[in-house]
């Protein structure tokens, strides 16, 4: 089911009930509040809300002399401008500094649609998560980000967040609770696990009840706090199955599915396979056509889960 309200909606909703009880929280874009829905705020807030213009890398060093003065900065913009373009500001200004500024990447990976691959971010996660003491955090839905985002802004600490703008699919009912830093199981099963995030949730949720129906149990575990990683729960979900598949909507390269696969090389090898962009570039294309395009849906993932599942029973696949 989808929901009523836009996630961009939903994050400015909240980030003005934060606003109005932290007078440190203040805003920042770069020439795209329409886009990512942060007009509400600088009309409650004009004077905690600054738009730079198209420049993005000013923007992060801008958020991080108001994160000196004492300020709480939520810089947003498109997820590819957010990292790519303004990158060694992240790293430098922010992180190297041990400033506290709340990156906000909107469009992830095939969210971004008709824009195509120049702005379609499948490699955000793998910069963010790369830069020293940087929490990396996707929403799933509008309950988790009004669960996340109060904990976001309490963290002391330079975050990036991956915020999909559009309306998502329901996952989790409102008052869930969520804990930055701690994944989520949605569903308990014995036979594999597959980790998740994003608006890959919801097509693992999908796959569950098709591996169900042809008698294969699995566990579907929500990681929305990509790093730090929560290592304890992936080591004692693969032990628990003794296969695991991560799904994401990113490159398999850096991304949630190395994280997990760097755990678990270390700690508990299991037969393993990753859904999300296979070393290649975007297209433009509607989310529908892009999520077959990339082999993102609910059958690819039970592909995926037959097959370690079927490798933990019988050997390596020669497949």
């Amino acid at each position: 089911m989808q929901e009523s309200q836009e996630m961009r909606a939903v994050f400015t909703e909240t980030l003005i009930h934060l606003a109005e009880q932290d007078p440190r929280v203040v805003v920042l874009d770069a020439d795209l509040m329409r886009a990512n829905g942060t007009l509400p705020f600088q009309e409650r807030f004009p004077d905690r809300t600054f738009d730079v213009g198209i420049a993005e890398a000013n923007m992060i060093g801008i958020a991080a002399g108001l994160s000196l003065e004492g300020f709480i900065p939520f810089p947003a913009t498109f997820a590819t401008f957010a990292t790519r373009r303004c990158y060694d500001q992240a790293v430098l200004s922010n992180a190297y500094a041990g400033l506290n500024v709340k990156i906000v990447g909107t469009d992830p990976g095939i969210s971004s649609e008709l824009n195509g691959g120049t702005h379609m971010p499948t490699e955000d996660i793998a910069l963010m998560r790369s830069i020293p003491g940087n929490t990396v955090v996707e929403f799933v839905d509008c309950a988790s980000v009004r669960a996340l985002l109060p904990q976001i802004k309490e963290h002391n600490g330079p975050c990036y967040v991956r915020l999909f703008r559009k309306k998502a699919e329901h996952v989790y009912d409102d008052g869930v609770k969520l804990t930055l830093g701690k994944a989520y199981p949605l569903k308990h099963g014995e036979d594999v696990a597959i980790f998740c995030t994003g608006i890959l949730v919801k097509e693992a949720l999908d796959a569950y009840e098709i591996l169900a129906a042809d008698g294969i149990s699995a566990e579907i575990v929500n990681i929305h706090t990509i790093k730090p990683l929560d290592k304890e729960a992936v080591v004692a979900a693969a032990g628990k199955t003794g296969a695991v598949v991560t799904a994401e909507n990113h490159s398999v390269i850096n991304g949630l599915g190395s994280a997990v696969s760097e755990v678990l090389s270390e700690q508990c090898p299991v037969p393993m396979r990753r859904i999300g962009f296979q070393d290649c570039f975007g297209e433009v294309g509607k989310m529908d056509y892009l999520m077959k395009r990339f082999h993102l849906t609910a059958p690819d993932i039970v592909r995926a889960a037959k097959d370690v599942v079927a490798q933990k029973r019988t050997g390596p696949s020669h497949i």
